[in-house]
């Protein structure tokens, strides 16, 4: 019986197709199958550095059957890459279920990162924020819950990053302001990397009155008090 394979987890990049590493696609193109939050988006990524390597689709709604699908490749000795459709895989991603159902049956399985970019430490590089500590607190909850989300925000003595669609930008800002103090500064980082990238810094109270369009992938980085 073969040794059981390696599952490589494969940061991607977060918006600009040149951010990728060279590790990365020497990974990408040596694994045997690369499993991919969304097939249709990583495909792009791979078209664009030639890489011909078969995928399979893994994401928060995959069951238990598609765990042992990918717990079988592995035990037959192939090697896998884990991708998410932009960043680190298992950071507000559910590549860390899957890592923690896989080691359940295989605990010798070996894991191996392949660094890259991440959209929450992106925008904490170029924000100006205190980044000694810092609290991620990746999606707010679409509705229960979702005033103590924006009070844990408020209250913490760290600076606070957290993802936020275009959906609910402005309700989220709208959220923030109704919690923060009027001069608890945030920052608004809009399409990392990409053509329309950009940043707006400010007191919460500046930044609900600018004209932020709710277009794109926002991350949003809240000042420590």
């Amino acid at each position: 019986m073969p040794a059981i394979g390696t599952l490589y987890l494969v940061a991607t990049p977060i918006g600009n197709l040149g951010d990728i590493t060279f590790r990365a696609i020497e990974t990408l193109s040596s694994v045997a199958v690369i499993l991919c939050e969304d097939t249709r988006v990583t495909k792009k990524l791979l078209d664009h550095y030639d890489i011909k390597t078969k995928t399979l689709s893994y994401h928060q709604h995959s069951d238990a059957k598609k765990v042992k699908e990918i717990e079988i490749l592995l035990q037959q000795g192939k090697n896998l890459a884990l991708v998410t459709d932009a960043g680190t895989p298992s950071i507000s991603d559910p590549g860390n279920k899957l890592i923690a159902d896989l080691y359940v049956y295989n605990p010798g399985l070996h894991v191996v990162p392949i660094p890259g970019a991440a959209a929450v430490t992106t925008a904490m590089s170029i924000a100006g924020f205190a980044t000694d500590k810092f609290l991620f607190l990746g999606f707010p909850p679409h509705k229960n819950k979702r005033k103590k989300f924006f009070e844990e925000v408020a209250q913490s003595l760290y600076t606070v990053g957290f993802y936020e669609s275009s959906h609910r930008i402005e309700k989220a800002l709208a959220e923030l302001q109704d919690v923060l103090a009027p001069t608890r500064r945030v920052c608004v980082a809009r399409e990392l990397t990409k053509q329309f990238e950009s940043l707006y810094h400010g007191t919460i109270s500046e930044i609900c009155a600018m004209d932020i369009p709710a277009k794109g992938e926002f991350v949003v980085l809240v000042d420590r008090v």
